[in-house]
């Protein structure tokens, strides 16, 4: 028997490479929905959607956030709405639905000052809005009790939307050489493996609490760049530079390196290196 799941975030990156692959776990039949039909900066919307449900869903994914990391920092009251208000309310849904919630959450809870990968119970301290409203989501989540799951991951791109991998190449087309940044350190994380994982854990029936989840390895921003063009062909000339000569308005985390230990031992998933999953990005842009 399929079990119906609700993907909310139809237009993401998560929410594309989970439509991607869902005739890969046929034991979900997968509906995906978009702002139009359920916005999550609007609590009437969100009840709304629900209550007209002719029967709850068996599971849910909210692959919908407030992502604009630097905007976020003149924007905190939507920032909060979608990643914290909205994610207590899918929770309290959750709970009376009786439905799964697997919500997606970010390294940027960390304060990057670590010296080894971060597992779920370490402290923590976020350097900016994004990373404090996606915190108080999580925290909102687990308050709440409902049969669930979080996924932290980093670094996100895909061939969908925008993301670093497509900005670089179209920069790398442009222009002869660029600075990226070699002093922030964490893992790039394709989509579709994220998507995979996501689908993995529903699958699982005991899965609750925080998981982490990124690609294998580790580099800085400004060897993610090396392999893109590397890998891909394109003659740019990269040079490594700090993050004081590139100021945004929103800090981020100098190290935010995830430790996947639990999710590996609970579910035996294989997760993929980042610059193999990195390969297989690139060919499908280059399709």
């Amino acid at each position: 028997m399929t079990k119906r799941v609700l993907v909310i975030g139809k237009t993401g990156q998560l929410g594309q490479s989970l439509h991607k692959i869902a005739t890969e776990y046929p034991q979900f039949q997968l509906e995906f929905i978009g702002r139009d039909q359920l916005d999550l900066a609007d609590e009437q919307s969100v009840r709304g959607f629900f209550d007209g449900l002719a029967q709850p869903y068996a599971g849910i994914i909210n692959a919908a956030a407030y992502t604009a990391v630097d905007q976020a920092e003149s924007e905190p009251e939507l920032a909060e709405r979608i990643n914290h208000f909205a994610v207590a309310q899918l929770a309290q849904l959750a709970c009376e639905q009786g439905s799964f919630l697997l919500h997606v959450s970010t390294d940027y809870v960390f304060d990057g000052q670590a010296y080894r990968p971060y597992v779920e119970t370490d402290m923590t301290a976020p350097l900016n809005i994004y990373g404090a409203s996606k915190l108080r989501g999580e925290q909102a989540f687990l308050a709440s009790g409902c049969r669930g799951a979080i996924v932290r991951t980093s670094w996100v791109y895909s061939e969908f939307g925008n993301n670093f991998v497509k900005t670089m190449l179209r920069l790398g087309r442009e222009r002869e050489q660029l600075g990226v940044v070699f002093d922030q350190i964490g893992t790039p994380t394709y989509a579709t493996d994220l998507a995979r994982a996501c689908l993995h854990l529903l699958s699982e029936a005991k899965v609750q609490g925080v998981y982490h989840y990124s690609n294998e390895g580790v580099c800085s921003w400004f060897d993610f760049a090396k392999a893109i063009f590397d890998l891909s062909g394109v003659a740019c000339q990269v040079s490594p530079i700090t993050t004081e000569a590139y100021p945004t308005p929103a800090r981020r985390p100098c190290y935010a390196v995830l430790n996947k230990q639990r999710i590996k031992q609970e579910t035996n998933l294989n997760i993929p290196y980042w610059r193999d999953s990195l390969q297989t990005c690139l060919e499908l842009l280059e399709q």
